[in-house]
């Protein structure tokens, strides 16, 4: 049989690379090899990691599913029969679950002890405020009310080591705080910038009243220390009943008792203060002279027309405790000065009141912004330095408002005492107002509603208008000018509503802000109560039951959480504040019927330690740690804090952790939570407690 050479050829070349080693070259050899090794590789480092005490996780735990009616569960594993595993490092667990140290994988777990099913997510409710056109909607909702945020809240008493270390120099991110010391207890009343007794010793004059102004301490200087109470220092009796006392040992000062107790200020009685509303010019009451005020003047409608007023030199504040009760908010102030704890008194009675002096700087509220300022015997001479005192009265009162003048000259018949009348009577003529009512020994004018007069004035007149570029809501270490505010021709500030409808009617000054706003400003002010109505309507029934009197909004953009408490009818008074490093918007919050302050978070607020309840700061610490410290703000915060009282911090996880560091250092009560979003939002609610501080007592 013939083979023909050509198919033996063929044949041999087929078989040749199944000879030698060139058969690796195989593409498909290749690829296969290569994830063989791959392979081997991943299950060597898997396998490595997971051996227990080698640093790495341990291996997948597999829980076996049943049905309702089958054995007790038990739990199936990969090869680490008999050994223990800490499932604390596999399952995620919250407050609420309870993680028992080890248990061993080849046990079966008892039925009452059995896992159960992890429940499903939480439906989110929110719809945002953006609509899908890009603008803004109301149509959002907001969670619900969560009790552990508010039950959990209790009052603690708790000693702090006073040689405990200081917080280090240099960055704060790089400093790890374990505890504060207590300041020393001369330093129960301190407030930092107006008690710099070195700044009052170099100023260069005290005579228009410089030293009873801000002076605050350099930054090297700024508290280190959280403030002791008094000793036997109580929790301050609940609004209503403490309008009318207090414990003698939360303001333990007799020298108002002694200088005013028969004008019927204050008198104590046993472990109190007692406070039987009279003043020095109203020693009957101060509910009567309330009445004579409406019968002197019928437009005076307490708690509709008039609704935000000043007391000037308020003394311990009866004036604005009793218009309380007529739905009025009254910001009582007076100077730190011989009667210094005037102010402490106001504060623990639970009545808006601050540390502030007319002298040489602007007030630190907006134009505009009372509806009446009222002075009785408040000892200030307003017609002195042709008249610059009156004129900061003119540019804080509202077009068509009121000043009301209780003093010796509107009725006492002496020489010196008349010539004062009739020199006040020829300032307020020559700033158009108009005296509609003088009684006994009340005086009340009325400022005109528009520039006319101003402009009909002649050119030498004195004061003169301010210049046209004037800011007159620039009022942060502004100094005061003798002239008088240009009132907006557009009737901005007059065109107010009537109290309750102001509080959510967006006022027209709201156009005035300066802010970056590409939708409606309106829009966004509806937006913004609704946001903060939904969510303290959601709290409303724990927080009414907390004794909760003083509050103070750290960044209160238009007042939104303000108006929210209103609306919600909550007992409380709301202080307001505009931090200087965002947009002015006080000039809305005072329009809405509300009260507040311009106020830098990297300076001590001019106020007594002690002063607030509960101090609310969303949004507030991302901004302000570009430009100070959140140390220097917390340790104020907890100047001014009660024992016992509360803290809600709204802020980014960025500075989460820094925030907890510092409110443990302080001794805070202190709890993470999670808002509406869930873990992985960008936001989350820090809640504390400020703990009593007990100074401790020195064994001989």
């Amino acid at each position: 049989m013939e083979i023909s050479a050509p198919s033996v050829s063929l044949s041999v070349q087929a078989m040749k690379p199944l000879y030698g080693l060139h058969f690796l070259k195989a593409p498909f050899v290749i690829k296969t090899l290569a994830f063989v090794s791959i392979s081997i590789a991943f299950f060597y480092i898997g396998n490595r990691w997971s051996v227990p005490g080698s640093g790495g996780y341990q291996r997948i735990i597999f829980f076996s599913p049943t049905s309702a009616s089958a054995s007790p569960r038990q739990v199936s594993f990969s090869p680490n029969l008999g050994k223990s595993f800490n499932l604390s490092a596999v399952i995620s667990h919250g407050p609420e679950q309870s993680i028992a140290p080890s248990l061993n994988v080849g046990a079966t777990v008892s039925a009452a002890t059995a896992l159960t099913d992890a429940p499903p997510p939480p439906q989110i409710a929110w719809v945002g405020i953006v609509d899908e056109n890009g603008t803004m909607s109301d149509d959002f909702d907001v969670e619900e009310y969560d009790s552990q945020l508010v039950d959990d809240w209790k009052y603690n008493e708790r000693e702090i080591d006073t040689t405990a270390p200081k917080e280090g120099d240099g960055g704060e991110d790089q400093i790890s705080i374990k505890s504060y010391q207590l300041c020393s207890e001369s330093m129960k009343e301190y407030i930092p910038c107006l008690d710099n007794v070195e700044a009052v010793k170099n100023l260069n004059s005290t005579r228009k009243g410089e030293q009873f102004e801000r002076h605050c301490p350099a930054k090297d200087k700024g508290l280190d220390c959280l403030v002791p109470p008094p000793r036997g220092y109580r929790r301050p009796i609940p609004w209503p009943k403490s309008r009318d006392e207090v414990w003698f040992n939360n303001v333990p000062h007799t020298r108002l008792v002694e200088d005013k107790g028969g004008q019927n200020w204050i008198y104590q009685e046993n472990d109190k203060f007692k406070f039987p509303g009279g003043g020095t010019q109203f020693i009957h009451g101060a509910d009567q002279y309330l009445d004579q005020i409406e019968k002197m003047v019928p437009d005076i409608t307490f708690g509709r027309h008039i609704r935000v007023v000043l007391d000037v030199g308020c003394g311990v504040a009866s004036f604005g405790a009793y218009l309380m009760s007529r739905n009025v908010i009254t910001m009582s102030i007076a100077p730190k000065d011989v009667h210094e704890n005037q102010i402490q008194f106001a504060l623990e009675r639970g009545v808006p009141a601050m540390v502030a002096a007319f002298a040489t700087r602007r007030l630190l509220y907006p134009s505009q912004a009372f509806d009446m300022i009222h002075c009785s015997r408040c000892k200030i001479n307003w017609t002195s330095e042709d008249g610059i005192l009156l004129l900061e009265v003119n540019r804080l009162l509202r077009a068509g408002g009121y000043f009301a003048w209780a003093a010796q000259p509107v009725y006492k018949h002496e020489p010196s005492l008349e010539e004062q009348w009739e020199e006040m009577f020829n300032l307020t003529t020559r700033l158009c107002w108009e005296l509609v009512k003088k009684e006994g020994y009340i005086a009340i004018w009325k400022k005109p509603l528009n520039n006319t007069c101003y402009l009909g004035k002649e050119a030498s007149s004195k004061p003169q208008l301010c210049e046209p570029d004037d800011d007159p809501d620039n009022v942060w270490y502004t100094d005061l000018k003798a002239c008088i505010t240009w009132l907006p021709e557009n009737g901005y500030g007059v065109n107010i509503t009537e109290w309750p409808a102001r509080l959510q009617n967006p006022p027209g000054r709201l156009q005035t802000i300066q802010i970056d706003a590409v939708i409606s400003r309106n829009e966004l002010f509806r937006a913004e109560s609704k946001y903060w109505n939904d969510i303290i309507a959601s709290y409303a029934n724990g927080w009414k039951q907390m004794e909760l009197r003083n509050v103070l909004d750290m960044k209160a953009g238009f007042g939104g959480f303000a108006a929210a408490l209103a609306e919600q009818k909550f007992d409380f008074w709301v202080l307001n504040v505009v931090p200087v490093s965002g947009p002015n918007t006080l000039p809305v919050i005072y329009d809405r019927g509300l009260v507040g302050v311009m106020h830098d978070w990297c300076e001590p607020l001019d106020t007594y330690p002690r002063t607030y309840d509960l101090l609310h700061a969303a949004g507030l610490f991302s901004v302000e740690k570009k430009r100070c410290n959140m140390s220097t703000i917390l340790l104020e915060m907890d100047r001014i804090l009660r024992p016992g009282g509360h803290v809600y911090i709204r802020d980014s996880i960025t500075v989460m952790d820094k925030l907890q560091e510092i409110s443990n250092a302080m001794g805070w009560n202190v709890q993470l939570h999670d808002t509406y979003e869930g873990p992985h939002a960008s936001y989350r609610i820090l809640i504390c407690e400020k703990s009593l501080l007990q100074i401790p007592e020195v064994k001989s």
